[in-house]
């Protein structure tokens, strides 16, 4: 198929801001698109503590309650924590135990058994809020000990993502250019009547972009939405793919230049609690389609599309706008499931203010 290239200022623009030794800043951040555990609100749960009378008891006292109410589950929460009142007398109060699902008034007797226990040192237990699970990111950990002493393994990599410092102006530039393309597709789908959805795929090891594409999908072919346009288009240029496009002249590829037996590509996750990593071959032996590369579309896909992305073993996946079904950020987080077979990192926002006009109900 004939390549198609978007019009040269495109590729101008990028190349202008890439060859600057200081690039304007852009008026848009890539963030990252986290699991509903990374992103969601910190979930509280009731608890006994009791205030310490007796300083001198605290380090018995720390045995003997761990020893008999352990918290295995809730290994982030502190035990001990400093008096939130100035003017009660005592100036520690001690976590004993979870409320469970029948919270109500208890007293040391109820709550700690003797002579596991002597409750010595202790005053009366009252109830309070604890964060349930530990916390995955600066914000949840900000908020959780608020309510209690919480500790926190802080993964930097999420925290400059969700600062949006995860790219410097360079990349960034960069990624603008890929976005620019993919709206460029969008709108050349638009003048022939189709849907304005376009879509780049990107090899970030050389910087090549390998496939270009838009919405082709129609009465007679629902399932060519952009990124299944693009995925089909990169395994064409692999002498692979289904789909006949050549009535879509903006849509094209760039034909492979490294042999599929050699090419590799890193699985990479932002979610920091997956330990597993994907097969790098299909069962024919060979590097699955979109191993190892970036896909740049103006609207979220959906879940279809990102069900081929996790297939195809895309590497990050940039949208501009969010879309009503969307499968990656929206209505679903497939990329940080836990039971597929890959995961990979996804980033909204790039260009999102001229993506949103190409699509209006996003």
């Amino acid at each position: 198929m004939p390549r198609t290239d978007p019009p040269s200022g495109v590729e101008h623009h990028r190349d202008e801001k890439v060859g600057s030794s200081e690039p304007e800043p852009l008026p848009w951040q890539a963030l990252p698109v986290l699991s509903e555990q990374q992103s969601g609100g910190v979930e509280l749960v009731l608890a006994y503590a009791a205030p310490i009378l007796d300083k001198r008891q605290t380090s018995r006292l720390l045995k003997e309650v761990s020893a008999v109410h352990p918290l295995t589950a809730q290994p982030h929460l502190k035990r001990v924590r400093p008096s939130r009142d100035a003017s009660h007398p005592h100036v520690l109060e001690m976590l004993l135990c979870l409320a469970g699902r029948a919270p109500g008034m208890r007293s040391l007797a109820e709550l700690l058994p003797q002579p596991a226990v002597d409750p010595h040192g202790l005053g009366q237990p009252f109830l309070v809020l604890v964060p349930a699970r530990p916390p995955l990111t600066r914000g949840q950990f900000e908020e959780a000990r608020t309510h209690w002493p919480t500790s926190f393994h802080e993964d930097k990599h999420v925290t400059r993502a969700l600062a949006g410092q995860l790219f410097s102006a360079q990349e960034r530039a960069v990624m603008q250019g890929h976005m620019e393309r993919a709206v460029w597709a969008a709108q050349q789908a638009a003048a022939r009547g189709l849907r304005a959805v376009g879509a780049v795929v990107v090899d970030p090891a050389s910087g090549c972009v390998l496939a270009t594409g838009h919405d082709c999908s129609g009465t007679a072919s629902p399932l060519l939405h952009a990124t299944m346009v693009c995925i089909d288009l990169v395994a064409q240029g692999q002498g692979r793919g289904t789909y006949d496009l050549r009535p879509h002249p903006a849509c094209s590829f760039a034909p492979a230049t490294t042999p599929l037996g050699v090419r590799m590509g890193p699985v990479h996750k932002l979610d920091g609690d997956m330990d597993t990593e994907a097969d790098e071959d299909g069962e024919d032996g060979l590097p699955y389609v979109c191993t190892g590369y970036d896909l740049y579309v103006t609207r979220e896909p959906c879940a279809m599309c990102a069900m081929a992305l996790v297939h195809s073993r895309m590497q990050r996946v940039f949208y501009g706008a969010p879309s009503p079904d969307g499968g990656l950020g929206t209505r679903f987080r497939l990329h940080t499931r836990s039971d597929l077979n890959h995961r990979f990192r996804v980033f909204h926002g790039v260009l999102e203010g001229q993506c949103r006009r190409l699509d209006p109900d996003t």
